[in-house]
This record gives C-alpha cells, structure tokens and sequence, in this order.
C-alpha cells in the first residue's frame, strides 16, 4: 500500500475530492473514508477506476452506494457501518480472493479513529487462526460453481451456441481461479488479475476440464471430495 496520495494523479486528486465532500455532507455520519484498488496501490492508470469505501457509525446512513462516472472516470463508491465492516473483515466466504485485498489495502483518506487499522488487523488475525479445512470447504463450494458452468458451457458449444457458451466460460475460468487462490491461500486484485496469475485466462474447454478434475482429486486428497452420498452435503 502506498504511504500518501498523489495529489498530482487525476484519479488520487479526485479520490481526495469526493472524501472531502462525503465529509462535508455527511460530517455526523460518517466514521471513516478510504480508497482501494489500484489507486491504494499506487499503480491507477487511465482505465482505472476509484474504488471509495465509506464506513458510517449507524446503519443506513450517509451516502447511498453507488456506481457511475464523476468527470469521466468510474467511481465505485462502498458504504457500511463501522459493526458491519468490522464484521466483514472477520469473516471468510467463497469470494474471499478478490476481497482481501481491500481489507489488506485500502488506504485511509479520513479516519481519525484508525478504523482501517482496526479492519486490517482483524481480517490478518482472521487469516493466522482460520484452519486449512475452512479454505478447502469454500474452494469446494467455488469448484461446484466452476464445474457446471463448465458442463453447461460444452453443452451449449456442442449446440453451437458459442455466444453463450463463452460467457459461462468466463464464469468458469474466474470460479477456478478463486479455487486456486482459496487452496494456496492467495488473494487478488481483481477478476482479471485472478485469472491471469492462476494460468486460466485463455484456457479452453479441454484445458478448463482438465483443471476441474485436478482440482476435484485435490479437495479429495484434502477431505473435501466434490460428490458424495447424499448425508456427506451437510459436512
């Protein structure tokens, strides 16, 4: 994570923009305002976007969650209140690869009570006492996505509905990918970036399929095997 904004980006000056104005119209409401993504990074680029998470001290207040460009470039602002982002933090779920990243990373633009400090030290103790049998229930869970995305997809290329056949690919490749990031315990910066370091971004139907079956012998060997009798769905 970057340690200070680059007032000279136009991504960064505008980042600081719209925390000044969040405070500004919400000054009661509002905990603390960061920034994540590529701009926390420091890497934000022409095609970037702002991602702006706001945490509130009640729920239901201050600025609504939104999504739409300000001056040309896209602004995906967050908001939760301060319980329910802590709480976010302490919690492993299926997406955890292309969440992490923002509990790990996000950079504070207001924050006089060092709530992202709080978040990130939280989400760190969550990784360092979570047990190897939590990441490989939900790397099943996201090889049961993958997988009939992927079965779904070679019936509709066999009906030569290619369009579609390709969207659930899509599906299937990010699916995989988070499999991956959840049996190595790997996170992300994004889809893209998902699918692109695990080596699935240009697989095809033949390479995809051969990746599910390893995976499945993978979760097997781990005590997670993807089918089973009907009493195993509830382990």
């Amino acid at each position: 994570m970057i340690g200070e904004i680059d007032t000279s980006s136009v991504r960064g000056s505008l980042a600081i923009r719209l925390s000044e104005a969040i405070q500004h119209r919400w000054s009661a409401e509002v905990q603390a305002i960061g920034v994540g993504g590529s701009v926390a990074h420091g890497d934000d680029n022409d095609s970037s976007d702002i991602n702006l998470v706001v945490v509130t001290f009640r729920p239901r207040t201050g600025p609504k969650p939104v999504m739409r460009k300000v001056d040309g470039i896209p602004v995906d602002l967050k908001v939760a209140h301060a319980e329910e982002s802590l709480g976010q933090a302490r919690m492993l779920t299926p997406r955890w690869p292309l969440e992490a990243d923002t509990f790990v990373t996000t950079f504070p633009l207001y924050d006089p009570r060092r709530s992202f400090t709080e978040r990130r030290e939280a989400h760190l103790t969550l990784l360092a006492e979570a047990r190897p049998v939590e990441f490989t229930r939900l790397a099943r869970h996201n090889w049961a996505v993958a997988g009939a995305a992927h079965a779904r997809a070679v019936r509709l290329a066999q009906w030569y509905d290619t369009d579609t056949a390709m969207v659930l690919m899509a599906q299937a490749r990010l699916h995989v990918a988070l499999v991956a990031g959840l049996l190595t315990r790997t996170y992300f910066r994004n889809p893209a970036d998902a699918v692109k370091r695990t080596g699935v971004a240009s697989a095809d139907i033949q390479e995809l399929g051969a990746i599910l079956k390893y995976q499945a012998e993978e979760l097997a060997a781990r005590g997670r095997p993807v089918d089973g009798a009907l009493g195993a769905l509830f382990d």
